[in-house]
């Protein structure tokens, strides 16, 4: 099993929510579904940024870094090969 960590943009005001995931393309759609409170006044979102990794723990390890990012490193590292997306 894999898992993600992800980096959602809201295309209302362009601020950004880091999440982790199994399964990110099915939390992205509660994200635009207004299953999360947070993220509910911000639809729609878009996704800017995958990675994956092979255990829960690496997982939350690279969550938990990624919310001290800045908007700029955050631009930074959806255009770095660490995206999947991208790929």
């Amino acid at each position: 099993m894999s898992y993600y960590v992800y980096i959602i943009q809201s295309e209302t005001d362009g601020s950004y929510y880091k999440g982790f995931s199994e399964d990110y393309i099915k939390r992205l759609e509660q994200h635009n579904n207004s299953w999360s409170k947070f993220t509910s006044s911000k639809i729609p979102w878009k996704l800017i940024h995958v990675e994956s990794f092979e255990n829960k723990k690496s997982a939350l390890k690279r969550e938990k870094a990624i919310k001290k990012y800045s908007h700029a490193q955050i631009e930074q590292l959806s255009l770095s090969k660490k995206n999947i997306l991208t790929q």
